[in-house]
């Protein structure tokens, strides 16, 4: 009798972490082992996308929760066929973010610049207070990938900040790591700084395109 391997999608599913964690607690001994495990099945090295919509609070106070759905709404049947066209898949579209796995930073930074370049479009034929303008982070290195709904590690942390808290409206931004996966590129970027808990640490803003 042949034994078939069991399906990805069953092997990186919410319920074998969490019968791993539990394993974690009731056999502490086994530490590294188990360690080794999640890693095997959850670990990855992958581009990180995460986009944030800009304006949420002015736009609401102005138009209503509503209206801003709605805007929610038009940038994602803009942006998510931009991820999927440069070979991304969105992990997790949650109120006006979206998070999004490649396995290229160059893919990563094209479908950044196809959302950007999109929503510009789009905006000459919308009225200017429902615009639609995005910020957003681009990292690489290893995370955890819970059954392609949860991202984990410490450079999706640092891209969610870029994209999130540090972009303003209209900019791409690079972590160290994204930039260092770029190689020779003739992209217009500028090095700056930001400081989280105490650590200073680079990143790179992508001048827009009409710049």
């Amino acid at each position: 009798m042949t034994n078939t391997p069991e399906p990805l999608a069953h092997r990186n599913s919410h319920a074998t972490l969490e019968r791993l964690l539990d394993a974690l607690i009731e056999h502490p001994e086994r530490r590294v082992e188990i360690e080794r495990e999640v890693e095997s099945i959850f670990g990855e090295e992958k581009a990180i996308l995460v986009l944030d919509m800009s304006g949420f609070s002015r736009t609401t106070q102005r138009l209503g929760i509503t209206q801003f759905l709605l805007m929610i709404h038009q940038m994602r049947l803009i942006a998510q066929p931009c991820v999927t066209a440069h070979g991304g898949l969105v992990i997790k579209a949650e109120a006006d973010n979206l998070f999004c796995l490649f396995d290229t930073v160059p893919d990563a930074v094209g479908a950044a610049q196809d959302i950007t370049e999109r929503l510009s479009a789009a905006n000459l034929l919308l009225p200017e207070d429902k615009d639609l303008y995005v910020s957003i982070g681009i990292g690489y290195g290893h995370l955890l990938n819970i059954a392609d709904q949860e991202l984990y590690g410490n450079e999706v942390n640092l891209t969610s900040k870029l994209g999130e808290d540090v972009a303003a409206r209209g900019q791409i931004l690079l972590t160290a790591a994204a930039h260092a996966q770029l190689g020779d590129t003739t992209l217009p970027l500028r090095e700056e700084w930001i400081s989280i808990s105490g650590l200073t640490l680079p990143y790179y803003s992508l001048a827009p395109a009409h710049d």
